[in-house]
């Protein structure tokens, strides 16, 4: 099942993060790069996405999480990583994915793009998805 608005990998889960991996992914989130996709913007704020925006049917928006700058998708996906919010996978030492929760409450979820890069694009995860009730009540655990 391809991942849409709607859609969801089901395969997905957290990793278990114990002192060694936190270490870890505190040096990751110094690291990591936040590029966008067009795919998923109706607004193109300053990511300079090629093209601009490029929203398509059944991908969900991220304007609806009211994120407009790099800097702010670049500030949350670091604290997803900091908080240990990363998927079991990961490709060349990056989780597959990172979770993150905005100030509003609107639970994300980035996907790497470039594992050389150490580059991910993020989204807002769909009410049906249910992984997003578990990312909510972590989130708020970790501070």
């Amino acid at each position: 099942m391809k991942a849409g608005y709607n859609q969801f990998n089901p395969k997905r889960r957290l990793a278990e993060v114990d002192e060694g991996m936190a270490f870890r992914l505190k040096e990751l989130a110094k690291q990591v790069k936040y590029g966008g996709n067009p795919e998923h913007k109706k607004n193109p704020g300053d990511f300079g996405l090629t093209p601009p925006s490029d929203p398509r049917q059944g991908k969900s928006l991220c304007d609806i999480s009211d994120i407009f700058t790099h800097r702010e998708a670049l500030k949350l996906l670091q604290a997803g990583i900091r908080k240990g919010l990363v998927s079991h996978k990961s490709n060349q030492g990056w989780p597959q994915n990172v979770w993150a929760v905005t100030k509003d409450g609107c639970a994300l979820e980035a996907q790497l793009e470039n594992c050389m890069q150490g580059s991910y694009h993020g989204y807002p995860m769909p009410d049906s998805d249910p992984l997003k009730a578990e990312i909510l009540s972590r989130w708020g655990a970790h501070g």
